[in-house]
């Protein structure tokens, strides 16, 4: 076990300290051969050389299985791996490369935000929603009158029968244009707010003119009141707010006025005249009158004459059958309807905050117009907030791990959206209670109730832009119902109604967003 390491047999000058030479037979060990210039080495590890080259994919998987496919998708097969990196398969291979590399997971850089909007253009569209209520300052000497058998001023159930009808009629027509809008069809949009604007003016006139015992400039109002309402709807989905504003623009003034002195009759109902031709000449310049009128006369000769059903692609043929004809589809009219009915349910619930408590038999002097007029102009910040929620979800989805993580952040933006709304809309309504003559103060109770509502509103809303508008349609027009039967019968009283009824509307609708809106898929 002590010889010598080199088993050759002894011959001469094989003995230690015999010679130094490295022939044959020398007894030395041989020389070490240096490398040469330009000689690579040894060659490299394939599995190192694999790790360095997908580091960035390998050390931010979370499961080897993310790593097999990206393997897989850089084209190695299982033999190309059994040949070059020695192991089975691509599953084999990506368990090592994930227990040799390190997790390391990078931040995400600065991604494009597609919700980024401009505060601006959104205080202007609230701005707008809230300036047609000035008209009702110029109207004034013309709607005076006994009040009616509910205790509200002359003609007030004519005016809130007409606009009621017009704002729903209006709501579902805006969802229909906004979805050929989006389909990139913007002759369609334009084509459907040429129908649908003059068939809402007309539905607002009827259900005013179905109101009886207003006086009789309350009719003309009412009938003023649906045009504008379908020209405002006409500019406002084309993106024409400024050519709107401009409209207002005489009315807002003589409003302004009143405040200061006192206008004579016929120059308060000329600017209300020069307004509403103002708004709806913008909004008929806007409308494809020349490409609307002749699909309808093709459509009307075409009732007349059988025309041969248009042949339609492959596709079509496969999927319905080459006998039924083919006829372009856009979206559903069905699917409309429940915008209208959110807009319903919404409306009367703002209706009764303003005038829930005369309704039910309170004085005139409880009538909450700054609650309704302070939730009107809170429509624009509240767009803003709907965007920068979008926003705070989309970096939520990049920078979260996990779906926990997502869901807290998700929750967090909510918390701070909802609460800088609500902080916005109690300022406008303690600012609207005091510039108001003779309004109601703002107690407890007015205030919670106003908060709720605007969460009602704003969490209705966010479902909506969501497409989750189904649920926040019956959670809205369900706490109409109830407030209305609860009027109708007696049934407590109103204040208290009012604050429950908004509570469990907004527990509900809290409760639909946390579920709705607490994935990660609802957000992509």
């Amino acid at each position: 076990m002590s010889g010598s390491l080199w088993l050759k047999p002894p011959g001469p000058g094989s003995g230690p300290g015999s010679g130094t030479g490295s022939g044959s037979g020398s007894g030395t060990l041989p020389a070490i051969p240096r490398p040469r210039a330009g000689d690579p080495g040894p060659a490299a590890d394939p599995m190192d050389e694999l790790a360095e080259r997908l580091d960035v994919f390998i050390s931010s998987a979370v499961h080897p299985d993310e790593i097999a496919a990206v393997l897989e998708s850089d084209g190695m097969t299982d033999e190309y791996i059994r040949l070059t990196y020695g192991r089975d398969d691509s599953f084999a291979l990506a368990e090592e490369l994930y227990a040799r590399v390190p997790r390391s997971f990078s931040e995400p850089g600065p991604a494009p935000d597609p919700w980024r909007v401009s505060l601006a253009a959104c205080l202007l569209r609230g701005v707008i929603f809230a300036l047609p209520g000035l008209a009702y300052l110029l109207g004034a000497p013309l709607l005076e009158g006994p009040q009616d058998r509910l205790g509200l001023p002359a003609g007030t159930l004519t005016l809130l029968a007409g606009a009621l009808i017009g704002w729903v009629w209006d709501q579902t027509l805006s969802h229909r244009a906004y979805s050929w809008l989006g389909l990139g069809d913007r002759a369609a949009a334009g084509r459907t707010l040429l129908v649908g604007a003059p068939v809402g003016a007309v539905l607002g006139t009827a259900a005013a003119l179905a109101v009886p015992g207003g006086p009789p400039f309350s009719y003309a109002f009412a009938a003023g009141q649906a045009l504008y309402v379908g020209a405002a709807t006409v500019l406002l989905v084309l993106g024409r707010e400024r050519l709107l504003l401009a409209a207002l623009a005489p009315m807002a003034a003589g409003a302004v006025a009143v405040l200061v002195v006192d206008l004579p009759v016929p120059l308060r109902v000329t600017l209300l005249v020069v307004s509403l031709l103002a708004a709806c000449t913008l909004a008929v310049r806007e409308l494809p009158l020349a490409d609307g009128l002749r699909p309808a006369a093709h459509r009307i000769r075409g009732w007349a004459t059988r025309r041969p059903a248009r042949v339609g692609p492959v596709r079509w043929q496969m999927l319905r059958g080459a006998e039924e004809e083919y006829t372009p589809r856009g979206p559903r009219l069905g699917d409309s309807v429940p915008f209208g009915v959110f807009g319903l349910g919404t409306g009367l619930l703002v209706l009764y905050a303003a005038l829930g408590e005369v309704l039910a038999g309170g004085p005139a002097e409880a009538v909450a117009a700054p609650s309704a007029v302070a939730l009107t102009l809170s429509m624009g910040p509240a767009e803003w907030l709907l965007h920068r929620f979008r926003s705070g979800t989309l970096s939520g989805l990049q920078e979260a791990r996990s779906p926990r993580q997502f869901r807290a952040r998700m929750l967090t933006t909510l918390t701070r959206c909802l609460s800088v709304y609500l902080a916005v809309l109690l300022a406008l309504g303690l600012t609207g209670t005091l510039l108001w003559p003779g309004a109601p103060g703002l107690t407890g109770v007015r205030v919670a109730t106003l908060l709720l509502l605007g969460a009602v509103m704003w969490s209705g809303l966010l479902l909506q832009s969501f497409g989750a508008v189904r649920p926040a349609a019956v959670v809205c027009a369900s706490a109409a119902v109830a407030q209305s039967l609860a009027l109708l019968t007696g049934l407590g009283q109103p204040r208290v109604v009012q604050l429950v009824v908004a509570g469990t509307a907004a527990a509900a609708l809290a409760t639909l967003v946390c579920l709705l809106l607490g994935r990660a898929t609802a957000h992509r």
